[in-house]
């Protein structure tokens, strides 16, 4: 089994640092696996909520009202879903010692944006190129 890595309470990865050391995959790490918790946790109080609160509501209105905010509901956690499974991926890249690497050029992605958005799977620069490109082909 894999010693954990001290990690201290304050760490943010520093350009300085050796890039994707132990301590910076530690800390992408459990930065994932937190915000995944909160998801799933957010999933579950959805789940309750829609679960209990099946009534009645015999004014139109106030039906029609409650059945948008569910529907809203549904379509965050649909994207919130989709969400985790971008973040088990980025688990996966983390123990395939591939986490943090650009998958178009092989280079690594800059910190500031893997603590922006951690699942981040190109640089910015490759990502820009990436929807650039799209825009072209979906203006077609």
């Amino acid at each position: 089994m894999k010693q954990e890595t001290f990690l201290p309470d304050d760490y943010r990865p520093a350009e300085s640092e050796p890039f994707m050391n132990e301590r910076q995959v530690e800390y992408f790490r459990r930065k994932l696996l937190g915000w995944r918790a909160e998801l799933l946790a957010g999933s579950r109080d959805t789940i309750e909520g829609l679960q209990d609160g099946t009534r009645n509501i015999p004014d139109v209105a106030d039906r029609a009202s409650e059945e948008t905010d569910r529907a809203l509901e549904l379509r965050t956690r649909d994207r919130q879903r989709k969400l985790v499974s971008k973040i088990d991926a980025a688990l996966r890249r983390i123990d395939e010692g591939e986490y943090g690497y650009c998958s178009v050029t092989g280079e690594p992605i800059s910190l500031k944006r893997l603590d922006a958005r951690p699942i981040a799977t190109m640089s910015l620069e490759a990502q820009e190129k990436h929807e650039r490109r799209e825009k072209v082909h979906r203006d077609d």
